[in-house]
């Protein structure tokens, strides 16, 4: 009889994980809390897959012989508790998925930067000819990709969460951008829970892989040698130092590799921004391991187009400049934001807080914001925090309301800032329908 696999989650990466267990010859079920979405049922049923919605049934997940579970899932549910309490196996997708490929793997993690630098990183890949898929948190599912394409690499964005449950997984080149506190209600509160999990992007590397990493950023370098990395290293920063193979120099970007260096103009990147300067240096450097040839580097870096939802020019209304950076879910991307800016900012920030300290934006709200507006059910941590600096401050219970309140308060040559430092789920669905609000009220001004 076949091995009975159960995945929990039938978003992107649970239903490409049921595809693969099909097809490899499991005996298949899926149970999700919330309603699928249509695209996905079509899709387990295409495969005559055995799904269930709304519900848990435990007699049936509870006689699996391995789990696969959505990255968005805390042990803490009663399903999960019953699961580990039963001894059954748990997985990632990602982990499942990395059975059945041997197809080489760039994997990027890291608190900010990990979709701009994985799309990046893709885009100078496609671009020089190679077979390439894109994975983990943007693109298809891996295990969709491992059941029904065939590449020969693939570019996978890693979060905390996919990294939990991945075990024999082995990234060829791991990237691991910065590690600033996020996510710490998931990690008990506790900052190296999280840096463990970050780390973990490096496990079963061997002589012949690559770890690239931010050798400027403090938790990296005290932890580094925690781990015990048998990987070559290829750290960049900002200035050089011995050791570091990318760096700035004037307004140069100097890469170094085995066959001298690669010198740019930073005017020649697509991608403007202090941290869009470390991802390009991380998308290179992994380009250089792969020997990507230094023409096709450099027009794929000045042709890219950048991501959504990340300081995304939202439109310009009566000289007011408007940037959609929805995407900042934690407190040091809405630090890289602000850092970036040129103008008087009207902040839009808030909704549900994952134990956030707001100290590290401290600074440039004073130096830079004229008026905040708080969009969140609670807002009283924000008040509480920033209230004492005297500035404009409003609160919105929706977009539109926000929207029209921080326009209210910017003048002609402003921008109005959204970089919201917490989760969406107070609100919204997801920071993308965060975004897609932001636009359309702009639009309706």
């Amino acid at each position: 009889m076949a091995k009975r696999v159960v995945i929990l989650g039938a978003g992107e990466s649970g239903a490409g994980a049921a595809v693969l267990a099909k097809v490899k010859g499991f005996d298949v079920f899926v149970s999700d809390k919330s309603p699928i979405k249509e695209n996905y049922r079509l899709l387990l049923d295409e495969y005559n897959i055995e799904w269930e919605s709304g519900e848990h049934t435990l007699d049936k997940i509870l006689n699996a012989d391995e789990v696969i579970k959505s990255p968005g899932i805390p042990d803490t549910v009663p399903v999960m508790k019953a699961v580990i309490e039963k001894g059954i196996n748990v997985v990632s997708e990602i982990e499942f998925a990395g059975r059945y490929t041997n197809a080489k793997m760039i994997c990027i993690t890291g608190s900010n930067g990990k979709t701009t630098t994985t799309l990046l990183t893709y885009h100078i890949l496609k671009s020089a000819g190679l077979n390439v898929g894109l994975a983990g948190n943007v693109g298809k599912s891996l295990a969709l990709q491992v059941a029904t394409e065939n590449f020969d690499y693939y570019v996978i964005e890693l979060s905390s969460f996919q990294l939990d449950n991945m075990y024999d997984f082995k990234a060829n080149i791991a990237v691991l951008l910065n590690i600033t506190p996020d996510h710490l209600d998931r990690y008990g509160y506790e900052m190296q829970n999280y840096v463990d999990a970050k780390f973990r992007i490096t496990q079963n590397q061997t002589e012949g892989d690559a770890f690239i990493f931010w050798n400027d950023d403090p938790i990296i370098t005290e932890q580094l040698s925690k781990y015990k990395l048998k990987s070559k290293l290829y750290p960049f920063a900002e200035q050089h130092s011995k050791g570091v193979v990318a760096y700035k120099e004037g307004d140069k970007i100097i890469i170094g590799d085995k066959n001298g260096e690669f010198t740019l103009d930073e005017d020649d990147l697509a991608l403007e921004g202090r941290h869009n300067l470390f991802n390009s240096m991380a998308a290179s450097i992994s380009a250089k391991v792969l020997e990507i040839k230094k023409e096709e580097l450099r027009a794929a870096l000045s042709g890219f187009k950048g991501v959504e939802h990340r300081l995304e020019k939202a439109g310009r209304v009566r000289g007011v400049e408007f940037i959609n950076d929805s995407k900042a879910t934690n407190v040091n991307s809405c630090w890289y934001a602000l850092e970036s800016m040129k103008t008087p900012v009207v902040l839009i920030i808030g909704g549900k807080d994952k134990g956030n300290d707001y100290t590290e934006i401290e600074q440039l709200v004073k130096d830079k914001v004229k008026g905040l507006v708080c969009l969140g059910v609670d807002n009283s941590k924000l008040h509480n925090f920033f209230d004492y600096m005297g500035k404009e401050m409003a609160d919105a219970l929706s977009m539109k309301e926000a929207v029209e309140k921080a326009f209210s308060m910017a003048q002609p040559g402003d921008t109005v800032l959204l970089s919201p430092c917490c989760a969406s789920f107070d609100l919204f669905n997801s920071y993308e329908d965060r975004g897609e609000q932001f636009k359309k009220c702009v639009k309706e001004i």
